[in-house]
């Protein structure tokens, strides 16, 4: 997808999401803007981020801190509505930039980077929302708390560290059923007295919908594949 139809096609795919997103909402007894599309735009070529922008999307998602502030840092100042949320994973050591760029950080999953992000939001002067990352599927290479130690530890960041803990968010394993990992991240997000459930891609949005999720997280079906490098 290239040329003077990116724009066409990228704006008619958000209106498709948006009318299947609200449909889903409206199953699951709420409102449509009960729920937030945020685009994953990592590793997507400018102009398709462009013609989101021109179709009026301004919740993005990005994987990596180095490349979302080659693409987003000078965007800001043109788009003063943008929020950008982390959704890969967050190394320690990248926790300052983080802090610095992004509006939500959904990969919280471990202590050590629970103390260094409420340090670095006190030292920055900002207070950022969080989600604790689960793993519902106790994958060992999946970043994640376990969903035994989820609220406690949600608990943890917001009482004794001081972070602004919002909600959780999960990815269920590509072989299983999503919707009884919907329906855990759910129930753990209720114990844990939590708002916000991040949940839901490309292939599975309008099931996280219907299961109580207040976010999806879609690239592939707004933006189409990736360019292979």
């Amino acid at each position: 997808m290239s040329g003077p139809d990116v724009f066409e096609t990228i704006s008619q795919n958000l209106t498709s999401i948006r009318g299947q997103m609200a449909t889903a909402a409206e199953m699951d007894g709420r409102k449509p803007d009960d729920v937030t599309l945020i685009a994953v735009s990592k590793k997507q070529p400018d102009e398709r981020i462009d013609a989101a922008l021109a179709a009026g999307q301004r919740v993005f998602g990005e994987n990596r801190v180095q490349e979302a502030q080659m693409r987003w840092q000078d965007r800001r100042a043109q788009y003063p509505d943008l929020r950008l949320h982390l959704i890969g994973p967050l190394q320690t050591n990248k926790a300052g930039d983080a802090v610095a760029l992004f509006d939500v950080i959904e990969t919280l999953d471990r202590e050590k980077l629970a103390v260094i992000l409420a340090k670095e939001m006190e030292k920055q002067g900002v207070m950022r929302g969080c989600l604790v990352q689960v793993n519902t599927g106790d994958e060992s290479q999946k970043a994640g708390i376990t969903p035994e130690e989820a609220v406690a530890f949600a608990a943890h960041c917001q009482h004794d560290l001081g972070l602004n803990i919002t909600g959780l968010m999960c990815i269920p394993p590509i072989d299983e059923e999503p919707a009884m990992h919907f329906a855990l991240l759910k129930k753990l997000a209720n114990q844990a007295g939590l708002a916000t459930l991040s949940m839901g891609m490309s292939g599975d949005y309008e099931t996280a919908i219907r299961f109580g999720a207040t976010q999806v997280r879609v690239g592939s079906s707004i933006f189409g594949e990736r360019p292979v490098p």
